[in-house]
């Protein structure tokens, strides 16, 4: 029957109780899902747990398995005895129906009830459109009744809608005659990458969402000034709109163990982390808090640490790059028909790629652990090769079957980690002083994180950087968005590409969320379809259930 939990499922309310959590601190969402209340970061005086990044290599279409390896480690730190949750993104249904198809771990290591987190959830994300369209509509509102000095040409907020549509990328509105609104040029832009998104995921309570929301930059006045949200006069009723989006969502594991799933901003356009909020809460009630950052290091890692740990004050205890033999062959030059076949050539060619965000992570100054997804035609000399490689650079390097073990199959991974988390807490060094210019930030993630031989910042580019610093934006740290293919910005170049430059083509000034968005290549904020989307082969059957999702 349609809602009926999954089979092994715990009740919620017995999943928050591992936790400490309170039945009076749980918004029930059915017997398998609940929004919890903030008041639990302030209930008791428990010391907050560590922070556990897990990220990864370049993706390939052979697949790399963060989630999937997050959730296996969280089970596995309970098998070993230890108090554990995670904190993970809510998947985009843009994806969903396109490319990637479900996201939400696979085989024996997944979160449950997987289909409903796939697709509606708990409606936090219809909640970011609704008052990210909200703001549009108030907009085009004020330019309709010209009681308010908007320059129509410069306006930068669009609209947003939870799906890959690429022809929504760039449209006019306003079309029909003047009781039709305004004609002007706009666009949409995919809800993961709204400034709602960040906003809703770096804020620290209610009142800090409001002020965020507040501070967005929606466009420029006749006379070239700045105009803010505030002045719209619709903040408060988008703050209403995401009051309950706000608290994080608890779930579980197929192993029960606790999930929170909250907010999901694209690594590759967005910051690509889940909300502070749910982090907190993983740490506030567990003793290992495993949270994922999007895509790979150089992309969802950097921007966790330079912009949500900076934001937050958070400090995480260890890093898990992951990484699998299959696309390691593919970054060894093998194409996706043979990775299959035996290749410890083509694996040992690959670890370059490896070897670059090893070198990246280095550079924040906490301990690396290679978590290796294994597959069941890994061989022995293949996985050998990776070893050898870690053992060379004194990394712990654990192969863990979450796919067909689960958390069994990540023991060994979870005492590795657990030995790295337990180093004497160091701060975090982050990539850049905030007081650095723009350029010379950029510059620096470029060289150091993606290992470009310069940077080419176009004219228009450029002067949007001149015109930030004016307005005081200068000091904001940079959110790169960046092609996820690839550590350069063009996305055919696997491996680890050299003597490359990256071009950074836009920039948008994301000052809701605190910070400077820089577009590079032919990144769009709007994904398209692919040939035969995921959607094609999604269906509801006889029973009422949802197949083929994940």
């Amino acid at each position: 029957m349609p809602g009926t939990p999954h089979a092994g499922l715990r009740p919620i309310a017995e999943v928050a109780r591992d936790l400490d959590i309170s039945p009076d601190h749980l918004e029930p969402y059915g017997r398998d899902k609940a929004k919890v209340h903030l008041d639990v970061l302030r209930a008791g005086d428990r010391k907050p747990g560590k922070l556990i990044l897990v990220s990864a290599i370049t993706p390939t279409p052979a697949g790399e398995g963060k989630t999937t390896t997050s959730i296996g480690l969280a089970m596995g730190m309970h098998r070993i005895g230890k108090r554990a949750a995670l904190a993970l993104r809510q998947p985009s249904m843009g994806p969903v129906f396109g490319r990637k198809g479900g996201a939400t771990g696979g085989g024996l290591s997944k979160v449950e009830p997987s289909n409903t987190i796939n697709l509606q959830f708990t409606g936090d994300f219809h909640a970011i459109t609704a008052a990210h369209n909200l703001l549009a509509a108030a907009i085009d509102n004020r330019l309709y009744f010209r009681d308010f000095d908007l320059d129509p040409t410069r306006i930068l907020w669009k609209r947003a809608l939870d799906m890959n549509d690429r022809a929504l990328r760039r449209i006019v509105i306003g079309l029909g005659g003047h009781s039709q609104g305004v004609p002007r040029e706009s666009g949409f832009d995919i809800t993961a990458a709204s400034e709602i998104m960040a906003i809703l995921c770096l804020s620290e309570s209610l009142a800090d969402l409001r002020e965020r929301i507040d501070r967005i930059l929606v466009g420029y006045a006749g006379d070239g000034s700045a105009v803010l949200a505030k002045q719209l006069g619709v903040t408060g009723s988008m703050t209403a709109i995401l009051k309950e989006a706000l608290l994080p969502n608890l779930v579980q594991t197929r192993e029960s163990t606790p999930a929170f799933i909250h907010g999901g901003p694209f690594a590759n356009i967005a910051h690509g982390c889940n909300s502070v909020l749910a982090t907190r809460m993983a740490m506030a009630t567990a003793d290992y808090a495993v949270t994922e950052a999007g895509f790979a290091f150089d992309l969802g890692g950097e921007k966790f640490l330079d912009l949500k740990c900076r934001s937050a004050g958070l400090n995480p205890s260890a890093i898990v790059m992951v990484a699998t033999i299959r696309a390691l062959k593919m970054h060894g030059g093998v194409p996706l028909s043979e990775i299959t076949r035996p290749d410890p050539a083509a694996v040992e060619r690959g670890l370059d790629n490896l070897a670059a965000h090893l070198d990246a992570a280095e550079h924040f100054g906490k301990p690396l652990v290679v978590a290796i997804n294994q597959f069941g035609t890994d061989t022995d000399e293949e996985l050998g090769v990776v070893h050898a490689f870690c053992k060379g650079r004194n990394v712990p390097c654990s192969a863990a079957d979450v796919f067909g073990s689960g958390g069994a199959g990540a023991i060994d991974l979870a005492e590795k980690v657990v030995a790295a988390a337990s180093y004497p807490e160091t701060p975090y060094k982050p990539l850049y002083p905030l007081d650095w210019p723009a350029e010379k930030k950029i510059e620096q993630i470029a060289r150091v994180v993606y290992g470009a031989s310069g940077v080419s910042i176009q004219q228009a580019a450029e002067q949007k950087l001149r015109k930030a610093e004016k307005q005081g934006y200068g000091r904001l740290p940079i959110c790169m968005a960046k092609t996820q293919d690839s550590l350069s910005d063009d996305p055919k170049l696997r491996g680890r590409p050299q003597g490359f430059t990256l071009h950074v083509r836009d920039i948008e000034i994301a000052a809701g969320a605190g910070f400077l968005v820089a577009l590079t290549g032919e990144i769009r904020r709007m994904p398209g379809l692919p040939l035969r989307p995921a959607g094609e082969r999604i269906d509801v059957d006889a029973d009422g259930e949802i197949v083929n999702l994940t």
